[in-house]
C-alpha cells in the first residue's frame, strides 16, 4: 500500500484540487486555555499559549474546572467567518479537539467537552460549519490524535498519568477513531482532518488513514498524520508536507506542502503577547510561500469571549484589501519557474502565459532585471492598473523600465505575458 492508501493518483488528485487552487486558510486555536491566557497562579507561564497545562503542569482536576467557567457569549460563526473572507483566505481550520483534551463539539464518548461542561452549551463547530457552506468558505477540524493531557490512555501528561500504565491503542480504537467518525458525519463535508505531532507508529498512523479514507475519501489528511514524531517537515501517510510551525523552505519543493504559522508568538490566546506581524509581513509571507509552491494557514487565538483579538482583524483587513487588487497572482498560481536567490529583490508566481513578479525592494535606478525568463515575453504591465510597461529582452533577461517610486510599498506585481 502506498502513502495514499492504496487508492489511484486520480482520487488524490481530485481530493487536492480546492486546496491547490486556495492558498491561504485561516487557523483557529481555540479552547480552554484562552481563559488562563498565559497567566497561572499569578505567573506568566512561558511558551505558547495552548501548552499552558503542560508547561505549568497543571493537575487535570484542576484545570477541569476552567470549563465552569467558559461561557463565549461574543462567539458569532458568521462573524469569524467574514474576517476570513474578507481576509481573502479560502479555507479554515479549527480546533475540535487540541493537546488538552478538551473537545469544542458534541461528543458522545465524553462528558469534557463544550455543550454538556460549559455554561455556554452551544456547539461552536456546527455553527461555524454552516455559516462556512453560506459564505463558500471550506471547514476542516484540527484534531490532536496523539498527545491528550486529561485522557488516562492519551499521551503527554506524566503528572498525573503513570506511563507504564498507559495503553496508547486502546485509546485511538475506542476513543480517537469514534470521535473522528463523529467529526465526519456530523458536520457535512469536513475539507480538511489536520493531525499533530505524529502518530507513536507507522501501523496505527496506517490505521487512521484507512479509517478515515473508509468514511470520507474527499477528506484532505495533512501530513502530520505521521507515523514518527517529529517536529520539522513531515507527510507520512498524509496527502501533503506540513512544515514546521512557522517554517518556510529555502526553495520551491515539489509536492503539495503549507505552513502553518502564528500571528503573534502563541497560537492560543496569550493576554500579553502583542508581537503582532504587520500586515506587508505576512503579504510578503504569503508570496515568497506561493512562489516555491506552498499554503499559508495562518492562525487566530480568539480570547475566552468568543472575539477574534482586534490586531488580527485590522491586519488581516489590510492583507485582504491587498488580496483584492492582486489575488490573481496568488489563487491557483504555481511556484516560480525562475530561480531566485533568497535576497532577490522579487518573488514569482505563474499561470499558464503569465509570469507574475512580485516586486518587495524597488529598484531605485528603474530598471527590474528579471533572470530565467526562458519564454518571448509579449507584454509588460503593472496587475493593479494594467497600466503598460516598458521592456527588452535579451535571450534569458528581460529588463522592465519602472516608475520612480513603488505604487505598492509592500509588493508591487508586474504581469510578464509571454
Amino acid at each position: 500500500m502506498d502513502g495514499l492508501g492504496g487508492e489511484g493518483r486520480e482520487l488524490h488528485e481530485r481530493r487536492m484540487a480546492w486546496w491547490r487552487e486556495a492558498k491561504f486558510g485561516m487557523f483557529i486555536h481555540w479552547g480552554l486555555y484562552a481563559i488562563p491566557a498565559g497567566v497561572w497562579k499569578d505567573r506568566c507561564i512561558p511558551g505558547i499559549g495552548e501548552w499552558i497545562m503542560h508547561t505549568a503542569r497543571i493537575p487535570v482536576k484542576e484545570y477541569e474546572q476552567l470549563a465552569k467557567r467558559f461561557n463565549p457569549v461574543k462567539f458569532d460563526a458568521r462573524e469569524w467567518v467574514g474576517v476570513a473572507k474578507e481576509a481573502g483566505m479560502r479555507y479554515i481550520v479549527i480546533t475540535a479537539k487540541h493537546h488538552d483534551g478538551f473537545c469544542m463539539f458534541d461528543t458522545k464518548y465524553t462528558d469534557y467537552n463544550i455543550v454538556k461542561a460549559t455554561p455556554f452549551g452551544r456547539d461552536p463547530l456546527k455553527e461555524l460549519a454552516e455559516a462556512c457552506r453560506e459564505e463558500g468558505i471550506k471547514l476542516g477540524f484540527y484534531y490532536s490524535q496523539t498527545l491528550d493531557w486529561h485522557h488516562p490512555d492519551g499521551l503527554g501528561n506524566d503528572w498525573d498519568y503513570s506511563p507504564s500504565k498507559q495503553n496508547f491503542t486502546r485509546y485511538l480504537r475506542e476513543y480517537v477513531k469514534p470521535q473522528l467518525r463523529e467529526l465526519l458525519t456530523n458536520y457535512g463535508q469536513v475539507a480538511v482532518l489536520w493531525f499533530d505531532i505524529g502518530t507513536p507508529t507507522p501501523e496505527l498512523a496506517r490505521e487512521l488513514v484507512e479509517f478515515v479514507r473508509e468514511i470520507s475519501p474527499d477528506t484532505i489528511i495533512s501530513g502530520r498524520i505521521g507515523g514518527v514524531f517529529r517536529w520539522g517537515p513531515i507527510k507520512g501517510l498524509g496527502d501533503y508536507i506540513e512544515m514546521g510551525d512557522n517554517q518556510i523552505p529555502n526553495q520551491k519543493l515539489e509536492e503539495d506542502w503549507e505552513v502553518p504559522a502564528t500571528m503573534n508568538d502563541t497560537w492560543g490566546y496569550k493576554s500579553y503577547d502583542h508581537n503582532w506581524k504587520s500586515p506587508g509581513r505576512i503579504i510578503q509571507t504569503l508570496v515568497d510561500i506561493v512562489s516555491k509552491g506552498g499554503n499559508y494557514l495562518l492562525n487566530v487565538g480568539p480570547t475566552a469571549e468568543g472575539e477574534i483579538p482586534e490586531p488580527c482583524v485590522r491586519i488581516l483587513r489590510e492583507v485582504g484589501e491587498w488580496l483584492r487588487v492582486n489575488g490573481e497572482s496568488i489563487y491557483g498560481a504555481e511556484a516560480s519557474p525562475i530561480d531566485m536567490a533568497p535576497d532577490s529583490i522579487y518573488r514569482c508566481t505563474v499561470k499558464p502565459g503569465k509570469l507574475y513578479i512580485h516586486v518587495f525592494g524597488w529598484p531605485w535606478y528603474g530598471e527590474l532585471r528579471v533572470s530565467g525568463v526562458k519564454s518571448k515575453v509579449k507584454f509588460a504591465y503593472l496587475l493593479a492598473d494594467h497600466s503598460e510597461l516598458k521592456f527588452k529582452q535579451e535571450g534569458e533577461k528581460v529588463v522592465v523600465r519602472v516608475p520612480e517610486k513603488a505604487p505598492d510599498p509592500v509588493d508591487t506585481v508586474i504581469v510578464l505575458e509571454i
